[in-house]
């Protein structure tokens, strides 16, 4: 996996003992989608979590994750045990189910489904195959 996400130029990928359960930062994640902060939340976790190993479970760092990315931290963690939020997130993953989707993140270009982090040239190739074109 160090070797993949050098690919990418995460340096030094940290690896948890243990995956976390990401419903509370998804749910988190919604109301950075809403205030408009999406993006910026998640290039943080995401960087929290695969180069710095960070526990996406623990408040302090779901906190701190919230106030880097410009939200307001009590708002933050309230959504992120917000019953409306967090059955968003249940929704998503049940519709997922339903389209036998069981790995994230998943791309459905045209008729090919691609599972897992790929790099641009495969997804690259999916589109073309689908019709469409590479960017320059």
């Amino acid at each position: 996996m160090r070797n993949f996400a050098a690919n990418f130029g995460i340096q030094g990928m940290a690896s948890p003992e243990r995956l976390p359960n990401t419903r509370r930062i998804l749910a988190m994640a919604e109301y950075a989608r809403e205030t408009g902060k999406l993006d910026t939340f998640r290039t943080l976790a995401m960087n929290a979590r695969w180069e710095n190993g960070s526990d996406l479970e623990d408040e302090i760092i779901l906190e701190k994750l919230a106030a880097a990315s410009g939200l307001d931290p009590q708002k933050a963690m309230k959504a992120s045990e917000s019953p409306d939020y967090l059955s968003r997130i249940d929704s998503i993953r049940a519709e997922a189910g339903r389209l036998g989707i069981d790995g994230i993140p998943t791309f459905i270009i045209g008729k090919q489904r691609i599972v897992g982090c790929q790099s641009y040239e495969i997804l690259a190739d999916a589109v073309v195959k689908a019709g469409g074109s590479r960017r320059s």
